[in-house]
């Protein structure tokens, strides 16, 4: 599954007037602004989350115009701040124009992922993970490689696995589906920035089922939504995963969950047990149920 769709944003710059194409996207990164200025146009880059976004500024076909620094450009900006990333020259002639096109990636490239331990981010002592890491179905790209997805009914409360603020979150989609192309980006979802740089996914929730807001500090075991079945999804289940940016790629990154525990603080889990079960797809996966002790890792 891929719920957390890059935003593209386009800009048309005309010699004689300039005019934003905005994109009415919930999961929106970044805003492209144009402003003239005595002898062009200067390009920024608005960011929309309450984190770190980096942004890459490129021409939409056809050659770049003048600019400094050269397109594509790339820059860094902070949380909900505005960044300068070139400063083009007026196209040539009344009929000059030139497309532009921004691309926003949530997370910074200086991010530096500690080893720390994650807490389980479900309030209760059993759950069943339907897929792992590198799991045939749906984790075996860079943005979902090492996730987990966590087979529990929906309105099961979701905990936040690490402190964190609330970076970004999607919440007003309902239903599922099994068209990629369509379903995709119809996840809710909670983003949590770390300390580190690093960030973690929470995802398919229900509808209005995120209880918190952009830019709350949130502590470990705090309960911040309710699981659903949104988006490109099989069956109710949470999706989990820590995310990293890489050179304008979302990566996600292996983590611990090593002594996972309910939200009011159970003692040692159990060890994993391991079941089958039958997805929507009808393909049969491997599930590990009851609390978990360590991290199941093997492909499924």
């Amino acid at each position: 599954m891929r719920p957390f769709p890059i935003l593209l944003l386009a800009c048309l710059c005309v010699a004689t007037d300039v005019s934003a194409i905005a994109a009415d996207d919930p999961a929106a990164v970044a805003r492209l602004r144009i402003e003239a200025s005595d002898d062009g146009y200067l390009a920024w880059a608005d960011n929309l989350l309450a984190g770190p976004i980096e942004v890459r500024l490129d021409v939409a076909g056809g050659a770049p115009p003048p600019s400094e620094p050269l397109l594509p450009a790339r820059a860094g900006v902070t949380a909900k701040g505005s960044r300068l990333v070139a400063r083009l020259q007026a196209p040539g002639g009344r009929e000059g124009w030139t497309r532009l096109r921004l691309r926003g990636v949530p997370g910074s490239s200086n991010a530096r992922p500690r080893d720390v331990a994650y807490r389980l981010p479900l309030a209760q002592p059993q759950a069943c993970i339907d897929q792992g890491f590198e799991g045939e179905y749906s984790h075996h790209d860079a943005e979902n490689r090492y996730a987990l997805d966590f087979a529990v009914p929906v309105g099961t409360p979701v905990l936040a696995a690490r402190d964190g603020v609330v970076m970004q979150l999607q919440d007003g989609y309902r239903g599922h589906g099994l068209d990629r192309a369509r379903d995709a980006s119809r996840a809710n979802y909670i983003r949590i920035l770390h300390d580190d740089g690093s960030m973690a996914v929470y995802a398919h929730l229900a509808e209005a089922g995120v209880l918190v807001g952009v830019g709350q500090r949130v502590e470990a075991g705090q309960r911040i939504g309710l699981s659903g079945n949104t988006g490109y999804s099989t069956a109710p289940h949470l999706h989990f995963a820590v995310q990293v940016n890489r050179g304008m790629q979302l990566e996600a990154i292996p983590f611990r969950m090593p002594a996972a525990q309910a939200g009011t603080g159970a003692g040692a889990p159990a060890g994993v047990q391991a079941t089958s079960s039958s997805s929507a797809d009808g393909s049969t996966r491997s599930r590990h149920c009851d609390s978990l002790s360590s991290m199941p890792t093997e492909r499924r």
